[in-house]
């Protein structure tokens, strides 16, 4: 079966950036090596502080690279003017500022601002890429109602459409999923999925949500203080332990076989016999009950959940602990 070939949108090439502040040179990032592609989702996770921002706002161009290059369509993100760098390249910040009485569709309407000049009146044109993108984002419904009176979720598409009707080929978001719920979060990193897929756009994303990300991005970059960015698939990083670095010191570490980010509770001794998946969660409660030992093995049973003991059983782990510290 064939591949798409890969195109690389951007590029940046042993890229050091940071700022001047009272004529003193403060270095936030060295040496950075990464390629954003067409048709792929790209997470960009990292700690507070270590320069996420500071890297996003060398890709639109407000500050300029100490080292190394910086190239959007192979050419120095330098030599586009802020004018040609909107229509390139579209932004969705954390918190964005809008009247309450502004319609869905009217926000949607402004990522033509960039090619209406100075009146601001949409062509024919306009009007029909505006429509495609309330379409893409499964919105069009949505297109009257005012963005005082809609939910935080979909006000987050109606962003994300403005951002496609800019019609660039990059997309960046800056948090897109705070403050959504669970099912959200997950709407909204799907339908960015979806958008890198079909469109062939490059889609970068600026998450702390590393459960959802690895079940959507294509490719994770990594940033952490004191080492270089780590470009990567999300299975590789996982698979060589590198996805650790995102962790602090050694009391929480990715767990392989759950795909999940997981406390390091202390070796135990408990004797508990049964599914692998209940023995895990009766095992973790235990744990955070402070309870590492039993005196005697007991068994988990799955249907009805039972854990039988010497002193009875049990069908709720409340029961359970209650019954140890008696």
């Amino acid at each position: 079966m064939s591949t798409r070939k890969a195109h690389i949108a951007l590029e940046g090439k042993g890229l050091s950036l940071g700022y001047v502040h009272q004529k003193q040179r403060k270095e936030i990032l060295s040496d950075l090596n990464f390629q954003l592609i067409s048709g792929e989702l790209t997470c960009l996770l990292g700690p507070n502080g270590v320069g996420k921002s500071t890297l996003i706002k060398a890709i639109l161009g407000q500050i300029t690279p100490w080292k190394g290059t910086l190239s959007l369509e192979n050419q120095p993100i330098s030599s586009f003017d802020l004018k040609t760098l909107a229509k390139k390249i579209a932004v969705v910040l954390t918190d964005p500022v809008f009247p309450g009485n502004m319609t869905v569709g009217q926000l949607v309407a402004l990522g033509r601002t960039p090619y209406t000049g100075w009146s601001g009146k949409l062509s024919l044109e306009d009007h029909e890429i505006v429509e495609k993108a309330l379409s893409d984002t499964k919105i069009t419904y949505l297109k009257e109602e005012r963005l005082s009176e809609i939910s935080d979720g979909q006000r987050q598409k109606a962003m994300i459409a403005r951002a496609l009707a800019q019609d660039g080929d990059i997309l960046i978001l800056d948090e897109p999923t705070a403050h959504l719920d669970l099912v959200n979060r997950f709407e909204i990193m799907t339908l960015l999925r979806e958008i890198a897929k079909n469109q062939d756009h490059a889609v970068l994303v600026v998450t702390h949500d590393l459960d959802i990300a690895l079940e959507t991005a294509d490719r994770f970059w990594l940033l952490n203080c004191g080492t270089p960015l780590i470009a990567d698939r999300p299975e590789s990083l996982i698979l060589n332990g590198s996805i650790n670095q995102l962790l602090p010191g050694e009391k929480y570490a990715f767990n392989l076989s759950r795909g999940k980010v997981e406390a390091q509770l202390l070796e135990n001794q408990l004797k508990i016999k049964g599914p692998k998946e209940q023995v895990f969660w009766v095992e973790k409660a235990l744990l955070k009950a402070g309870i590492s030992r039993l005196e005697h093995e007991v068994s988990v049973l799955s249907e009805p959940f039972t854990i039988q003991t010497e002193k009875g059983n049990f069908s709720s782990l409340d029961s359970f602990i209650q019954s140890l510290d008696s």
